[in-house]
């Protein structure tokens, strides 16, 4: 392991000072405090930043409990900010959005069927078109688990695809649909031309965008886990298929460590803490060039505006046990606790007398 001045800073600090940034995603394992972590930053970033969209593109939406506050496919401000928006979008596409008429629905439908994502595919380059339109000085993704986030960035791969089979749809049956959309009197507005069309809009929406992701000036990819087996092996599967697919990643966020703080004297935090120093220190091992950001386990849950702000002063600084071990502080202070569990005992126990 490198020295720890060696180690690149332990902060996201890095994130608010690259001011070309222009899309940051925030992924991970499920249950390892992505929603958290992707609020938090889009915080900080409102804080230097002119206007910033945190987007959901996780089906479970967490974003609404995160904020304490209801939020839609549409832009909406949070509460207590000028400059921060959130909006939820589903991964998947809703036909009765897609089309204008019942043919192109039809065709659409068909079309989704045929080819795996698609669906994905189109609904994501609808909602990249949208945020394109508006201007924002930074997107922050808050990203479904490892296997959509990854599924997320092979789609401008899936709609070429489409595409192809489209066009080889169209050279084999070509003057069949264009008789069938006459018989059925759907307009050349709904014809296959115009799928095609569509199509193509939204591959070059979806292929300027990848190549914007593929810039680490304007694009940068958070890896978020939890210090254990499992987090750490979708984490290094992650870095690799982002390093595949050309995108820039340089910071690790490992949520729910438990320090070594005066109050771990239950055996069993001892024994998880002992069990994730080892996975800690495989991932400074593995990412001795990475920011390495590390976030204590809390006993609350952080929801609403405020607890937000709260936690995110760990991610600026980086966390420090309240107490050194082996001081006359430390020893004063479990003196202190215990007197104060002996007098809970007496209380608990004269209530049970009386």
């Amino acid at each position: 392991m490198a020295d720890c001045e060696d180690l690149p800073e332990a902060t996201v600090q890095n994130i608010l000072d690259q001011e070309t940034l222009k899309w940051v995603f925030v992924g991970g394992k499920g249950g390892v405090g992505k929603t958290t972590c992707s609020s938090i930053l889009s915080i900080l970033l409102a804080g230097v930043r002119s206007s910033v969209l945190i987007i959901s593109t996780d089906p479970a939406h967490n974003l609404s409990d995160a904020f304490q506050q209801r939020f839609t496919k549409t832009p909406t401000l949070v509460n207590g900010f000028t400059n921060l928006y959130a909006m939820e979008v589903d991964p998947t596409v809703d036909n009765e959005e897609v089309g204008g008429s019942e043919g192109m629905d039809s065709l659409f439908s068909e079309l989704a069927n045929t080819i795996p994502g698609i669906d994905e595919a189109m609904s994501f380059a609808e909602m990249l078109k949208l945020v394109q339109t508006m201007d924002y000085s930074c997107i922050v993704f808050d990203t479904a688990p490892t296997g959509h986030t990854l599924r997320l960035l092979q789609f401008p791969a899936t709609l070429e695809k489409g595409l192809a089979k489209m066009m080889s749809l169209k050279s084999k049956f070509g003057g069949l649909l264009s008789q069938m959309t006459r018989l059925f009197g759907i307009d050349d507005e709904f014809g296959e031309d115009a799928l095609l069309g569509r199509l193509e809009g939204m591959k070059e929406v979806i292929e300027q965008v990848n190549k914007q992701f593929k810039d680490p000036d304007l694009t940068t990819f958070i890896c978020v886990c939890i210090p254990e087996f499992l987090s750490l092996y979708e984490t290094e599967r992650l870095v690799q298929e982002l390093t595949k697919f050309e995108i820039d990643t340089h910071n690790i966020i490992i949520n729910q460590v438990i320090f070594d703080d005066d109050d771990v004297e239950s055996k069993l935090l001892k024994a998880r803490m002992r069990m994730q120093q080892k996975y800690l220190d495989q991932f400074y091992m593995l990412y001795d060039d990475f920011h390495i950001t590390k976030l204590p386990l809390l006993p609350d849950e952080v929801t609403g505006v405020e607890a937000l702000k709260a936690f995110s002063r760990h991610f600026l600084t980086p966390y420090q046990p309240a107490i050194t071990r082996g001081t006359v502080e430390e020893l004063e202070r479990k003196i202190s606790a215990l007197k104060q569990q002996l007098s809970d005992a007496e209380a608990e126990l004269e209530k049970l007398k009386g």
